[in-house]
């Protein structure tokens, strides 16, 4: 017993305190972690059900489906049609991207000028269309946009036009829609982004002497880039799997893959080749994050460490 009692006692062969080693801490730390982390467990049993087993089934359906080959991404590839679709994909969602950063920025600097009840307004006037149904929202843009619509009523009895405006069933009804559903998803994280900006950075400059204009595209605006990543890569990646907007407001000239999937599926029941569509929108989308990867940390956009 005198042994064992002296053995505990006994400071440790290199000298240092038991209480403070390294690592010692770390470890309860980690076990208590690992015991956290077994609640994340059936959530990851959920996504491996719901997410990546519908994933592999359609990645194996793309190579398999008539028969076993590349002959779908062949078809796909070879043809101008389908490349054309990819191409219109990713021209509109790159216009929808634009005009939304151009609409929202404005919008999300006023909300960081105005008093709390007019940023409230203004935060309301966002959020209700984003609550509001995509289908609904579509549905009432085509009743406002078509040949007996209500801006092609009012501009016609006004003898503002000879004959209805073309706005919809072609590429502008698209874009109107589309930034319309998507302009919360750019005016959110610039509002964020704005919120924690030091606005007496921009005093401090006019008062050395730079003009307002000045102080506000040399000091503020490079301050909002980490809201404007985050806009661009939300609306971006979002528009590129968009369906009902533009099934309802596109024509055959502005036909997004989301469409051309669906085609694909209902009308032709070429399930192979549906799944190489959406193999093919699938590795586009993430080649395209790991180049913006290469140059934006976005895990710290979406709220990470790195």
């Amino acid at each position: 017993m005198t042994t064992l009692t002296h053995a505990a006692e006994s400071p440790p062969a290199d000298g240092t305190d038991p209480a403070t080693r390294p690592g010692r801490g770390h470890g309860a730390e980690r076990r208590g972690l690992d015991r956290w982390g077994l609640l994340v467990l059936p959530l990851v049993v959920f996504l491996l059900l719901v997410f990546i087993t519908p994933l592999a089934v359609i990645l194996a359906r793309s190579v398999t489906d008539p028969q076993v080959g590349v002959e779908n991404y062949l078809d796909f590839f070879s043809s101008s049609v389908y490349f054309d679709v990819l191409v219109n994909t990713f021209e509109i969602s790159g216009l929808v991207t634009l005009l939304t950063l151009l609409l929202g920025f404005p919008y999300a600097y006023l909300m960081t000028l105005a008093s709390p009840f007019w940023r409230g307004v203004l935060l309301v006037a966002v959020l209700v269309p984003f609550w509001t149904s995509l289908l609904v929202r579509t549905f009432a843009w085509k009743l406002l946009l078509d040949n007996t619509g209500i801006v092609n009523t009012f501009l016609l009895d006004q003898g503002l036009v000879d004959e209805p405006l073309a706005l919809i069933r072609n590429q502008t009804g698209v874009l109107i829609g589309m930034v319309q559903v998507m302009l919360p998803y750019a005016v959110l994280p610039l509002f964020a982004t704005m919120r924690g900006i030091d606005r007496r950075l921009v005093d401090a400059a006019e008062g050395l002497g730079a003009r307002p204009i000045v102080a506000f595209w040399r000091i503020y605006a490079p301050l909002t880039l980490p809201g404007v990543v985050a806009a661009t890569l939300l609306v971006f990646i979002s528009s590129i799997g968009f369906y009902v907007t533009p099934a309802l407001l596109g024509g055959p000239k502005s036909m997004m893959i989301g469409e051309l999937i669906v085609q694909q599926l209902s009308g032709v029941l070429n399930w192979g080749f549906a799944s190489a569509l959406a193999v093919v929108l699938l590795v586009v989308t993430s080649l395209l994050l790991l180049v913006v990867s290469r140059f934006v940390r976005i895990g710290r956009l979406i709220g990470g460490q790195e």
